[in-house]
C-alpha cells in the first residue's frame, strides 16, 4: 500500500509546532522508505516553502531531508501562491499541476491517491 506523507505546516508561520510537525513527516518517511516502502512526501500549500528551508546546510531538518527529497514532491500552484517556486526548484522538488483549478497555475491532485487506495497522513 502506498503512503504519502503530506505537509501543510508553514515554516514562516507556525513556530516550534510546525518544525516539530514537519521532522515528524521527515521522519516517518524515511522509516517507511527504509522498510522498502511505497512512500511519497509531498509539500502541499504552505508547507511548499520547507523545501528551501530544508536545503540550508544548517537547518535541523536538513540531513533527514536529504535522505528523502528523491520522495518529495510539492504543489506547483502552492509554491506559487506561497512565494515557494523557485526555493522547492532549487532544493530539487519536481513541482506538480496535474489539476486545473481557477486562478492558480495547476495544484497537486491529492485525491488521485486516494482514488488509488494509499493512505494520508497529514502533518
Amino acid at each position: 500500500m502506498q503512503t504519502v506523507v503530506v505537509i501543510f505546516s508553514d515554516p514562516k508561520s507556525g513556530g516550534e509546532e510546525a518544525l516539530g510537525r514537519a521532522l515528524n513527516a521527515l521522519f516517518l518517511t524515511i522509516e517507511l522508505k527504509e522498510k522498502q516502502q511505497d512512500v511519497t512526501l509531498v509539500f502541499q500549500g504552505a508547507g511548499a516553502r520547507w523545501p528551501a528551508e530544508f536545503a540550508k546546510s544548517e537547518h535541523p531538518g536538513h540531513a533527514l531531508y536529504a535522505a528523502v527529497n528523491d520522495k518529495a514532491i510539492a504543489c506547483g500552484g502552492c509554491a506559487d501562491v506561497f512565494g515557494a517556486t523557485t526555493g522547492a526548484e532549487l532544493a530539487g522538488v519536481k513541482l506538480i499541476r496535474d489539476k486545473s483549478i481557477p486562478g492558480t497555475t495547476g495544484v497537486l491532485d491529492l485525491s488521485r491517491y486516494l482514488d488509488q487506495g494509499a493512505r494520508l497522513i497529514t502533518f
